[in-house]
């Protein structure tokens, strides 16, 4: 058979202008290549047609289609922007609100009750965290409002007001979430570190990197393959957004009123108001969860800004720099989290005791869902039609759906049991007393066995999106049926899990947490009805 090269030029003479002006026709008028190397390969006759001439029926088609890319591009830029946007509005309001250092319970001298403490013992550094702060919340609303407006997509107006939207981030986060100058630098660099790794690790991707375009068999092949990149490329950079926007709403929230709380006034002992309970009774686990939380969102912040422009985004995706980022990110909120929900070092290892648990977990249900997925291709393999094409790409489409699915269901959990392990049902100590310390968790002591309950459980559901979200962004996973399967259950798990920790956690007595399973068993009830009477109801009008 023929190649498409071969065919052209037995078709039709190409002079230097009409071989430049032909490459930009094949690259535009791609979809419609596919029906003249059919004729080609056939043996049909083609009729040359002329750079200026005899196109008329598809000029409009080529007009069109840069129109319907670049509306396409509009819109992806408006779904950046509004998903930003949001993002910042939330977090932003939220410190707003209730700012870093906690407030004056009582009035005292300069400052009255409800009063920011930080910003009478650090004016400065409070004033730096507030306009930060303002400025990320005012640049995140003004892009909201103006997102439905033309003229500032088509310039990237908005795309640059919500890079310094971060960056005002960063700003506000390294002012709140420390004390000290040193401190606020080594959180601002890690933001700087990460782009350095990425641009590190796409060099070095690059260098072996061959482009072997000239060994396709036709110029069809080439095409499908470079859209497919595309179309992967992009769903991959969907999922990175929404982990790096996960990581960056709780972790901003976390870092600026740590768990444990403020102190809310001077004592003896030379403790000051508005310093971090847990920086005077746990030194070092306070370090490690301050680290830990800002390597996690300074990898979110950092992400996100990559994730801005094609031009960096693509290399870096291409090369799994930013898979890794995301992966580090994400252990680093199970180390912030083993050292922030717990004042014991026996229930820190714990945690780390059960990741590696419901890893085991995870792999065995995979290897069983691909042993068993196996075994059904097996058996269906004789039976498979000719259309193979239609069948494929209906199954990419249906993956993927319920690939979003999975993820969105492991980044809803994953957000909540971090806040919630971090504060805990029943509030803290605010002060030491007999038996406790300040910045212990209340339900510890008067209620030992349901305070167990609520934290293993939580943790659990927090381990297990952590390690679905994880196993999401490997590459090599992300075409499996199988893989797919496992990871439903372990979200099914999850969530099932997350239902019991609120069951335990929202109530004080055994009575009460039986009423909330009630309500369970009640609404799982009420859906089997509908269902049924649904069924029923459609049967009789089809009969």
């Amino acid at each position: 058979m023929e190649t498409y090269s071969d065919s052209v030029e037995q078709q039709q003479p190409q002079t230097p202008r009409n071989r430049s002006v032909g490459d930009q026709e094949q690259l535009t008028h791609a979809p419609q290549m596919k029906n003249t190397i059919v004729g080609i390969e056939q043996g049909q006759p083609q009729a040359p047609k002329s750079v200026t001439g005899g196109n008329e029926q598809q000029q409009p088609q080529a007009l069109n289609k840069p129109a319907a890319n670049g509306k396409k591009s509009v819109e992806k830029a408006r779904s950046l922007v509004l998903l930003l946007a949001t993002l910042a509005v939330t977090i932003t309001y939220q410190a707003g609100l209730d700012p870093p250092g906690g407030l004056w319970e009582d009035d005292g001298a300069g400052y009255k009750s409800g009063d920011p403490i930080l910003l009478t013992t650090n004016p400065r550094r409070f004033k730096a965290f507030f306009y930060c702060n303002s400025v990320a919340f005012v640049a995140s609303l003004v892009a909201i409002i103006l997102v439905k407006l033309r003229a500032p997509l088509k310039y990237h107006a908005l795309e640059a007001a919500m890079i310094l939207d971060l960056f005002g981030l960063i700003g506000a986060y390294a002012a709140g979430s420390c004390r000290d100058v040193s401190t606020s630098i080594y959180a601002m660099a890690l933001a700087g570190a990460v782009l350095v790794y990425v641009v590190i690790h796409v060099v070095f991707f690059t260098l072996d990197h061959h482009d072997n375009n000239n060994r396709r068999r036709n110029y069809e092949d080439f095409l499908r393959e470079q859209e497919e990149e595309h179309d992967l490329l992009e769903k991959r950079r969907k999922r990175l957004l929404l982990f790096a926007i996960l990581s960056a709403t709780i972790t901003y929230q976390a870092g600026l009123t740590p768990p444990s709380g403020f102190r809310l006034q001077d004592d003896m002992s030379g403790h000051h108001a508005g310093e971090p309970v847990l920086l005077y009774n746990y030194p070092r686990r306070y370090k490690t969860f301050f680290y830990c939380n800002s390597v996690s969102f300074m990898l979110s912040i950092a992400l996100i800004i990559l994730l801005v422009n094609p031009n960096l985004y693509r290399p870096a995706i291409r090369s799994n720099a930013l898979s890794i980022c995301t992966a580090a990110g994400m252990l680093s909120l199970v180390g912030s989290y083993a050292a922030g929900s717990t004042q014991h070092l026996k229930t820190s290892i714990y945690i780390f005791v059960l990741v590696v648990v419901v890893l085991i977990v995870v792999v065995v249900v995979i290897v069983f869902f691909a042993k068993r997925w196996r075994q059904l291709e097996a058996q269906h393999q004789p039976h498979e039609d000719n259309n193979t094409d239609a069948v494929e790409d209906r199954r990419k489409i249906e993956l993927h759906s319920k690939r979003k699915y999975v993820m969105l269901l492991g980044i809803l959990a994953a957000s909540v049991t971090y806040q919630a392990g971090l504060k805990p049902p029943g509030g803290m100590w605010q002060s030491d007393g007999v038996g406790h310390a300040a910045g212990n968790p209340i339900m510890y002591y008067n209620r030992r066995l349901r305070y167990q309950a609520f934290f293993y459980i939580n943790s659990i559901s927090f381990v297990a999106s952590i390690v679905v979200i994880i196993l999401l962004l490997l590459p090599s996973l992300q075409k499996q049926w199988w893989l797919l399967r496992a990871m439903n259950m372990t979200v099914a798990l999850d969530l099932f899990g997350l239902l019991i920790a609120y069951a335990v956690g929202s109530s004080r007595s055994w009575k009460s947490t039986g009423h909330v399973l009630a309500i369970v068993i009640a609404v799982l009830a009420y859906v089997v009805v509908h269902v049924l009477l649904s069924r029923f109801i459609g049967r009789d009008k089809k009969s």
